[in-house]
């Protein structure tokens, strides 16, 4: 099994268990994830749920594309998207958790990795937490409920760093909204000791400390200042000629253009909505014809199986997709939208 899920003391522990594979969520994770998270919710012996990883190098990478990739190139379709539903169905539920949730998420957190860990209560990072949304680079969109956070991050910063893919550091996160706290990694397991004693959550703040700095805060202003813009189009456009604008140029660029696009329309429903069961809806819509109708299984070869970094995508900039085709990708599924139980 890929996953330890066991009661110790007072918690509730998942443990992700994949460290080869950078911790990549998988479907039989999801699910274990739903039993566990089910069984827990009445049980007084439980006061708090801790979800952490094994390994250095990331907390979770994402979700397991290479499976998705694999069924997807044979047409079966219905795979992906049934894992997909269950994930989704997964991040609301641990949205709405009545129990404190606590994540310790070091290394690589991103796509699924942030489904399952950042929509918790309690959110700690370290100092080796890199945090991102990467998809457009594989022919999706920021899911999981990405794009939920992403809208609550502080003026437009969201649609930053959905679209370039943007790795925060601690300092980052937390700026965005993503994370809650930072706790050196020196003193996790002193942290993890004492709520498997006490199953007191108030420890995490006791133990939490200023992280160093990131870069994110010094590019308020200039992000604000482009990325409020009304179209994609018209952010490219009005990128400047300077370092940070062609490094945001490039990573914009290197996207799946309609995924780019989508993200965008995403993140701005997303603000308007509010809530993160709407957010995943929609993004749904997206993901369930990425492979189908979209970028997907390119993006896949070019990133994962093939590793050329050389996509050939449908559209050969983010200028040429036009806005019938993003409210294509983004309407109701023929078999009608996910639904999601009430908390």
């Amino acid at each position: 099994m890929s996953i330890r899920i066991r009661k110790i003391g007072r918690i509730g522990q998942i443990t992700l268990q994949r460290p080869q594979a950078l911790n990549a969520v998988s479907h039989e994770m999801v699910l274990a994830m739903h039993e566990a998270l089910d069984a827990w919710r009445d049980d007084d012996d439980v006061a708090c749920v801790l979800i952490d990883a094994e390994g250095t190098k990331a907390f979770s990478a994402g979700g397991d594309l290479q499976f998705m990739h694999v069924t997807a190139s044979k047409g079966d379709f219905e795979a992906s998207r049934t894992f997909w539903r269950d994930e989704y169905r997964l991040n609301s539920k641990i949205a709405a958790y009545p129990k404190p949730y606590v994540a310790l998420c070091q290394g690589f957190t991103m796509g699924g990795g942030v489904g399952v860990g950042l929509h918790g209560s309690h959110r700690v990072v370290g100092e080796s937490t890199r945090i991102a949304m990467p998809e457009c680079a594989i022919g999706l969109v920021p899911d999981v409920g990405g794009t939920h956070l992403l809208a609550n991050a502080p003026g437009h910063l969201g649609e930053y760093l959905g679209l370039t893919g943007y790795r925060m550091t601690a300092s980052d996160a937390i700026l965005a909204g993503f994370a809650d706290c930072f706790v050196p990694e020196a003193l996790w397991r002193e942290l993890v000791e004492t709520l498997i004693e006490t199953g007191d959550v108030s420890v995490i703040q006791s133990m939490a400390q200023d992280p160093e700095d990131g870069p994110l805060m010094g590019l308020r202003e200039q992000v604000d200042r482009h990325f409020a813009l009304a179209s994609l189009a018209k952010i490219v456009a009005s990128l400047p000629d300077d370092d940070w604008g062609q490094a945001t140029l490039k990573a914009i660029r290197a996207g799946s253009p309609i995924s780019a696009n989508c993200t965008l329309e995403l993140v701005r429903r997303a603000r308007r909505d509010g809530t993160i069961a709407g957010a995943l809806q929609q993004e749904y819509r997206f993901t369930s014809r990425s492979a189908s109708e979209g970028d997907f299984i390119e993006g896949i070869r070019a990133a994962i199986i093939e590793k050329d970094r050389n996509p050939r995508w449908q559209h050969g900039s983010v200028e040429e997709v036009r806005a019938a085709e993003v409210q294509a990708m983004l309407s109701e599924p023929p078999e009608g939208d996910i639904i999601f139980d009430p908390a």
